[in-house]
């Protein structure tokens, strides 16, 4: 299994939205790097969802449940299915992520811009442990 982390405008698409739809196909995304790690998502792997804007938070945890296929608007471009696991107990914050000398390596740290991104294991585990430890 893999883990990743999906980036989202919170008042475009939020994880609530996801809650409510019970599934959605992750699109729109206009990046190379990204696009290629979204080739490399199977069914299965989890992901973050991490609120950008004003929130700059982690809130919950998806599911690719349907693994890339071309973008039906461009087939340059790949999108994925995901179905909502769980919202985090709580939120963790950009700023803790930062401040916590285990995400020294993380991509969201060194490529802060990159809406898909890959998430190390151990970074997923701890990031959910510090939402339940807050």
């Amino acid at each position: 299994m893999n883990y990743w982390l999906l980036k989202t405008e919170p008042f475009t698409y939020s994880w609530n939205d996801l809650v409510r739809d019970k599934k959605s196909v992750w699109d729109g995304i206009r990046n190379y790097q990204a696009r290629n790690y979204m080739a490399e998502m199977k069914k299965g792997d989890l992901a973050l969802i991490y609120h950008t804007g004003s929130a700059k938070e982690v809130v919950g945890i998806a599911r690719i449940s349907k693994a890339a296929w071309p973008d039906p608007a461009d087939k340059e471009w790949n999108v994925v299915e995901v179905t909502p696991v769980n919202k985090l107990k709580n939120p963790v914050p950009l700023s803790v992520i930062k401040s916590n000398m285990a995400f020294t390596d993380m991509v969201l740290l060194k490529n802060s811009r990159l809406s898909v991104q890959p998430v190390m294991r151990a970074e997923f585990d701890r990031i959910v442990a510090i939402s339940e430890n807050k």
